[in-house]
């Protein structure tokens, strides 16, 4: 008898910390799309390259500088009632999370905002401060050159060769994205990119999970 009230105030116990845990969720405003305007600027330069180009590149730099630092960007937006992340695709094929490599020696905040001003602001010079870098939300590892980003890093792997961070950037009611012309800007359903490896790879298949402790609250204007 005493065993089952042990038992049943453990359960009772872990329900009410289920419940306090969901009610201390933090929240996201987000406004709907029809909120920003979308225009373009000149394009961005690329490296076309191979994969063996690239993987050239990432050991050169990695000799020079050591661990490669990305910073991203999860951008969320209202259509259709539906919570929707911002993605560019380049080339039409690849979807990526605004953002980029740091700097040597810049922080995590200052580099994203960077990026940000660089690919989503009518000046590469704009506002920087504008940008409401939030909560990081998760950090990804590639293991080696070759590898995949992964998102955790084993105890055996001593030397990683990339960390990426996600950051939730919250967007005010109203801006404007001037995007480069060889990109697109692309407003996705959160429910479309889950668990979709095949499209949208690994890191940004898993930005729904990552917010899933977050309450998402859709601003009406």
């Amino acid at each position: 008898m005493g065993d089952d009230t042990g038992v049943e105030t453990a359960r009772a116990a872990e329900l009410n910390d289920q419940s306090s845990s969901g009610d201390n969720r933090k929240e996201v405003d987000i406004y709907p799309l029809s909120c920003y305007y979308f225009g373009s600027k000149e394009a961005i330069v690329f490296k076309d390259e191979t994969l063996s180009d690239r993987v050239k590149r990432m050991k050169s730099n990695f000799a020079a500088y050591g661990l490669r630092t990305s910073v991203e960007a999860v951008i969320l937006v209202e259509l259709f009632k539906h919570p929707h992340i911002l993605l560019l695709q380049v080339r039409n094929s690849i979807f990526k999370l605004p953002g980029g490599r740091l700097r040597p020696g810049e922080s995590d905040i200052d580099g994203l905002r960077r990026k940000l001003s660089r690919k989503l602001s009518a000046s590469d010079a704009g506002d920087e401060a504008e940008w409401e870098v939030g909560e990081c939300l998760g950090m990804w590892w590639r293991h080696d050159f070759e590898t995949l980003l992964y998102p955790y890093l084993p105890p055996n792997v001593k030397k990683p060769k990339e960390c990426a961070k996600l950051f939730l950037v919250r967007l005010p009611e109203s801006r404007k994205f001037i995007v480069p012309q060889n990109l697109k800007l692309l407003a996705v359903p959160l429910c479309q990119v889950h668990e979709n490896q095949k499209t949208y790879g690994p890191v940004i298949s898993g930005v729904p999970q990552l917010l899933s402790k977050f309450s998402i609250n859709i601003v009406d204007t």
